[in-house]
């Protein structure tokens, strides 16, 4: 087993796709240093089910900022148990449907939402000594001075039969659905999914849970030790 990290102040960011383990990876880490969750993914989720509840078209950049603005978030960062609630209601589920999964990356690319909830994250990682952040542009743009910056990835047929095992899902259509999110998450032009230059590439294809949270904790070790 490796050697236990738990420095007195921490920030991991960990990036990559849908479906490359990040949110199971990311909630072992944290509880292995002893510290907090936060799933930033699901903070876009969060405002996309608002904007769904409150009808706005998606087509139109204003009336999505405007209700992000004005959705009160509630975070729970415990990695055991991590919730999320909009306006008082408890989203942990409908967040992970069909409707807000199809949504999300559409109301992501408004660069008014990404500079609202990247406000909101800064804020979030500047309250916890320990933290380990998960998303899409967490090294390049939320975190950019993380002590650690991983880049999970994976085959797209591993990618797809992860999440199809989680959604009980068809996987050639959840594999054409994670192309289809890639896409637009790849090629918006604010703050788009990418390999950061100072990141380590971890591709978790075939590889256990357990395997790749002892590799990334030994790669922490190694940056607080350094």
């Amino acid at each position: 087993m490796a050697e236990e990290a738990r420095p007195e102040k921490c920030v991991v960011a960990v990036d990559g796709p849908s479906g490359s383990g990040k949110s199971t990876v990311s909630r072992r880490l944290a509880k292995r240093v002893d510290g907090v969750y936060l799933d930033t993914g699901a903070m876009y989720r969060a405002v996309t089910w608002a904007v769904l509840q409150a009808g706005v078209d998606l087509s139109d950049p204003d009336a999505i900022a405007k209700i992000a603005l004005e959705t009160e978030l509630s975070i729970g960062t415990d990695p055991a148990a991590p919730h999320f609630a909009a306006n008082g209601t408890n989203v942990d589920e409908p967040i992970r449907g069909v409707e807000v999964t199809q949504a999300v990356s559409a109301v992501a690319a408004v660069p008014a939402v990404r500079k609202h909830l990247v406000a909101l994250q800064q804020a979030i990682i500047a309250g916890h000594p320990r933290i380990i952040v998960e998303g899409r542009d967490i090294a390049s743009v939320v975190a950019p001075d993380a002590d650690l910056k991983v880049y999970l990835t994976a085959s797209s047929a591993a990618r797809a039969a992860r999440r199809s095992a989680e959604d009980s899902a068809d996987v050639k259509a959840t594999e054409a659905d994670l192309a289809r999110r890639d896409k637009l998450d790849s090629t918006r032009k604010t703050d788009p999914l990418k390999l950061a230059d100072d990141a380590i590439e971890v591709d978790t294809t075939g590889i256990g849970i357990d395997e790749v949270v002892a590799y990334v904790l030994n790669l922490l070790n190694s940056k607080v030790k350094s």
